[in-house]
């Protein structure tokens, strides 16, 4: 089995600060976010233990945790299986998501400073780039980075705690579809309705054009999984 333990590792910062078992967690977490443990697949609890280089311990305490945020499903006396990334449950998932990210974006253009409104359009820049480049990954590294802005700029703890929840499998489809998907440019055009509205002050307008945005690009991811399925 091809696993990047070290590549994983030097993504994460600080790891060795952590104990045993939050190390396998992330790792593990981070390996099935961003499908290096593709979904589906299947791997044998000596398998993780033998690349982590860690006891049963901390590595089962791992596997509980992931299961209990639905990316892996554990076999008994064997090890896991990463959960596959389901159509119906996406679109529920999905729906709370658009919910969570218009208030996200009614809160963030109250609190929303010209620095940060700087910020948000260096991020198009950098997208646009990317795009020019082909560079796919990047691009979704930077749309994740726009939106997670918007949600810090909510200030809004609880508001960012329930978006954490539904996050990775979100993470997950978008990186499993993202080279069957049109090239984002409606993307980078709607992140920029989103910041007009910001800087025009207007709560409402934002809150709806981010909706509209999530629930095109969405539909897009939706429609994909469907016809993979």
């Amino acid at each position: 089995m091809d696993f990047p333990l070290h590549k994983i590792k030097e993504n994460i910062d600080h790891i060795e600060d952590y104990k045993l078992p939050q190390q396998a967690y992330l790792i593990l977490k981070s390996a099935v976010r961003e499908l290096i443990l593709s979904p589906g697949s299947m791997f044998l609890e000596r398998e993780i233990t033998a690349f982590l280089e860690m006891s049963r311990t901390p590595v089962r305490e791992a596997f509980v945790r992931l299961e209990t945020e639905g990316l892996i499903r554990l076999v008994p006396r064997k090890g896991f299986v990463v959960e596959p990334i389901r159509p119906e449950d996406l679109k529920e998932i999905y729906s709370v998501i658009v919910a969570l990210d218009g208030i996200a974006a009614e809160a963030a253009t109250q609190n929303a400073s010209d620095k940060d409104i700087q910020q948000l359009q260096n991020m198009i820049d950098e997208q646009l780039e990317a795009l020019g480049n082909e560079d796919l990954e990047r691009w979704s590294k930077l749309d994740d980075l726009f939106h997670r802005q918007i949600l810090d700029l909510a200030d809004n703890h609880r508001l960012s705690n329930t978006y954490e929840t539904f996050d990775d499998q979100c993470h997950r489809a978008r990186l499993f579809t993202i080279h069957e998907r049109p090239l984002p440019k409606q993307s980078i055009q709607e992140h920029k309705a989103i910041i007009a509205c910001m800087i025009a002050k207007n709560e409402q307008a934002a809150k709806y054009v981010m909706q509209e945005h999530r629930n095109r690009s969405h539909t897009e991811i939706l429609n994909i999984l469907r016809k993979e399925n």
